[in-house]
Formats: C-alpha cells, structure tokens, sequence
C-alpha cells in the first residue's frame, strides 16, 4: 500500500516538474515574442528583416550544440551498452536535425535581402550545410541498421565528424572574414556589435526560448522512441 502511494507521488512530482517546464517555455516564448515585434526598434542598416537573427542564431546554436551531444551520447552507449543513451543520441540527432535545417533556411532568408543573393560558398554557410548531411547520414544509417551494434559503432563515428564540425561553423566568420556577421554568442562573440543592447538581450532571451523548447521536444521524441522499443519487444 506504502509502496504505491509512494509511487503515486513520484509520478504527480514528475508530472507536475513537466507541466513547470513547459509552462516556463511557453512564457520564454511569449516575452521573447513580445521583445522582437514590440520592444526593440527596427534596425536603421538592415530593416525588418534583420530580426530574422532572432530565429537563425538560436536555431543554429542548438543545431551545432546537439551534435556533440549525440557524439557523447553514442560513445557513452559503446561502452556501456546500456540503451538509454542510444535512445538520447538517437532523439536529439532527430530535433537537431530540424534545428539545422531551419537554421540553414532561415539564414537564407535573411541573406537574399542584405546580399543579394539566397546563398554564397563561404566556409560558415558550407559547413552548415556539411553538418545537417551528417545529421541526415547518422539518422539514416540508424534506420536502416536498428539492432546492429556494429553498424551503431560506425553511426557514432559519424556524430563525432559532427561534432568535429560543429566549432569549425562557429570559428569560421571570424577566421575567414567572410561576408557572415561575425559571432554574436559564446566566447568569440564580439564586444562591439553593430546591433544595440536591445538587441543583445533579446539574442539572449530566444536563445534561451529555442533551448528550452529544444529540450522539450528531445524529451518528447525519446519518451517516443522508447516506447516504440518497448511495443516491438513485446511483439518480438
């Protein structure tokens, strides 16, 4: 009795941590909303368009973010065995690889009006696109070799090229001096930008939004997955 009341409570906590989560979410994307099309003032050089950076950075950053982690999560799995980790590496390269290609379309958008041009050959712009192949190739190649362990060995070497790639798409602006902005977040981010405070702490906030909504999504996409495992085992 002791023992399912017990259980019962664990569940209404876990239930009630999810449902904190993403109402926490919800209201990061409605402030953030709210900064993009109310706060901050159009940008003087740029126009409208220039609040694409809003949705391009963030997107981009969870993209780049979430290959390295499902390197690390499929190394982990080929040395424990244990399908927990499979079952993460697997969900995030899934959300990752939504995230990239968002990012990559909306960096088109936002290109055609500053550049003229929907897309240019520069390292930033091709490594991107280098690394949602590689997401495409690691999802692929697990669908078609599910339950071999072999095949998952040369699937986590792909993630780690990934993940190999994902620094070289943050350096390259500034390594290049390419027509791209240079770096807005992270370490490499530039102390002078030719956008405002405003616009500084409204990058912020999407940022945190899209990695919030990043997270959700993962974990609904593994609960998925490990509940497709569960149903074909039990009809194996």
């Amino acid at each position: 009795m002791s023992t399912g009341i017990g259980y019962n409570l664990i569940t209404l906590k876990i239930q009630m941590i999810k449902l904190f989560y993403t109402s926490i979410t919800a209201i990061m994307f409605i402030f953030m909303l709210w900064m993009v099309f109310w706060w901050i003032p159009i940008d003087i050089s740029q126009g409208p368009v220039a609040k694409t950076v809003f949705i391009h950075v963030p997107l981009a950053w969870c993209s780049m973010v979430a290959i390295i982690l499902v390197s690390i999560a499929s190394i982990i799995y080929l040395f424990r065995k244990n399908l927990f980790w499979d079952q993460v590496a697997q969900s995030t390269a899934e959300i990752g690889v939504i995230f990239g290609i968002a990012a990559l379309v909306s960096g088109i958008i936002w290109a055609k009006p500053i550049w003229g041009v929907w897309w240019t050959g520069e390292a930033k712009l091709t490594t991107t696109l280098i690394l949602i192949l590689i997401y495409i190739a690691y999802i692929l190649f697990r669908s078609l070799y599910k339950n071999s362990f072999q095949m998952k060995k040369i699937a986590a070497v792909i993630a780690v090229i990934g993940a190999i790639d994902s620094p070289i798409i943050y350096f390259a602006a500034n390594l290049w001096q390419e027509a791209h902005p240079v770096t807005v977040i992270g370490p490499l981010a530039e102390s002078e930008s030719s956008f405002g405070a405003d616009y500084g702490i409204t990058l912020l906030v999407s940022v945190i939004a899209f990695t919030l909504l990043f997270v959700l999504l993962t974990n609904i996409r593994y609960k998925i997955i490990k509940l497709e495992n569960i149903t074909r085992e039990k009809l194996s």
